[in-house]
């Protein structure tokens, strides 16, 4: 990194309690975690934008691959699925990752609160079981190929692994149930997090050491959130996600609406460059 790593400010417990919680959230909801990650990077890490996303990307990987195994253990991974939707997934990360590095950080700190609330807005929502299996005709691959798209070019730009997206387009298009939705967005989630996470090695986008200590603190809770999510209430857990969604969403747009252009280290509006 050609930056001091922001981490280094920073107790290491701070990280392994953004990790510990994030894990939870991502084993619970089949997403990547990042949409806890990143902010709490900010808020709490003290890293700036782009490094926040890049870091909480890589992050992602590795609370996937303990959250997928909890789901494969109980036979909710449609695997079938989860490499389709990959398949755009995989290109669309590459082109979010250039877009990270191209784009104003005040626009991106804006459309991640966006992204905040339309999540809140899905949880609070629901997403009815749908007890079927996934008819796969050529119509519903290109239908997965594109959501993939979509997928990754989220995934890059925003440092999540896409779930909030995979998830709701599982369950209300597919028809997949609840469960095996969330199981199949981790599988998603890992090979999409681990090409974007190359590619902003690149750019200098990614604190390794930062990645490693939330993902020390995550992975365990992303197994036991993996093994939860059949038990919990449904109604209850969405209540409380898109609580925690909208209370980080208020206090990163108060700091939009203050003109913070992220945190220190922080490049000016106008700047395209990577951080540092």
């Amino acid at each position: 990194m050609r930056r001091a790593t922001p981490e280094r400010s920073r107790p290491p417990w701070i990280l392994l309690a953004v990790g510990l919680f994030a894990g939870f959230i991502a084993g619970l909801f089949g997403v990547g975690g990042g949409i806890f990650i990143a902010p709490g990077l900010m808020l709490l890490g003290g890293f700036p934008q782009r490094a926040a996303h890049g870091t909480s990307l890589a992050t992602s990987a590795l609370f996937a691959a303990a959250g997928v195994v909890a789901y494969a253990i109980n036979d909710a991974v449609d695997f079938v699925a989860a490499s389709l939707i990959f398949a755009g997934s995989a290109l669309g990360v590459l082109a979010g990752v250039e877009l990270l590095n191209r784009i104003r950080v005040r626009t991106l700190q804006v459309a991640f609160v966006l992204l905040l609330a339309v999540t809140a807005g899905r949880m609070l929502a629901g997403t009815p079981e749908a007890a079927g299996e996934l008819t796969l005709t050529v119509a519903a691959a290109f239908a997965l190929a594109g959501c993939g798209v979509l997928v990754g070019l989220v995934a890059g730009l925003m440092g999540v692994g896409g779930g909030v997206i995979v998830v709701p387009a599982l369950v209300l298009i597919f028809e997949l149930g609840d469960v095996t939705a969330k199981g199949t967005s981790l599988l998603v989630v890992l090979p999409t997090a681990i090409v974007g996470t190359l590619r902003n090695l690149r750019h200098d986008n990614v604190d390794l050491r930062g990645a490693l200590l939330i993902g020390a603190g995550g992975m365990l809770s992303a197994f036991g959130g993996g093994l939860l999510a059949g038990v919990i209430a449904p109604e209850v857990s969405a209540g409380l996600f898109a609580g925690l969604l909208m209370i980080i969403a208020l206090r990163l747009a108060r700091d939009i609406l203050r003109g913070s252009e992220g945190h220190a280290g922080a490049p000016p509006p106008g700047g395209g460059a990577a951080p540092g």
